[in-house]
């Protein structure tokens, strides 16, 4: 078996939540089974620095913005082994400072991202970590597009 199958094979489904006709697929047993928690990371670094990094002008990735709350648990180790800064992305409120705030809407409602104005500067490479946009919506390059907009005026 190859590490995709082994790391779907770990994922639980939990048909109807948060809502009726959403299937939430949980992360957590990978989490909790470090073998399969070390083999999503290797692979995960495997294809930033055999695809992502390769294709990018700087081959290097300056930061790993991590979405609230998952992106918490695997962005950090990512950053770390990247050599990389970590920037968390909360919901709305959570974060003091000065904030950019990106809006979107979900399946089952409307969600809000807030990240500090200062935590990415003009130029660098970033990847975005969470396990999951439930809608295939990109309100994260909308967040980070107004960023570096406020950066560069």
């Amino acid at each position: 078996m190859g590490d995709v199958e082994y790391l779907r094979s770990k994922l639980a489904s939990h048909p109807d939540f948060p809502q009726k006709g959403i299937v939430f697929l949980d992360i957590f047993p990978i989490l909790r089974d470090p073998v399969a928690f070390e083999t999503l990371i290797t692979h995960f670094l495997h294809h930033v620095t055999s695809h992502t990094i390769p294709s990018i002008p700087s081959k290097k990735i300056d930061v790993v913005v991590g979405l609230d709350a998952r992106g918490f648990l695997l962005g950090p180790i990512i950053a770390l082994r990247l050599g990389a800064a970590f920037v968390p992305v909360r919901k709305k409120g959570k974060l003091p400072g000065t904030c950019e705030t990106a809006t979107y809407e979900k399946e089952y409602g409307t969600d809000s991202f807030e990240m500090q104005s200062d935590a990415i500067k003009p130029g660098q490479s970033v990847i975005i970590i969470d396990d999951l946009i439930a809608t295939g919506k990109q309100p994260l390059q909308i967040l980070l597009s107004e960023a570096k907009c406020l950066l560069t005026s």
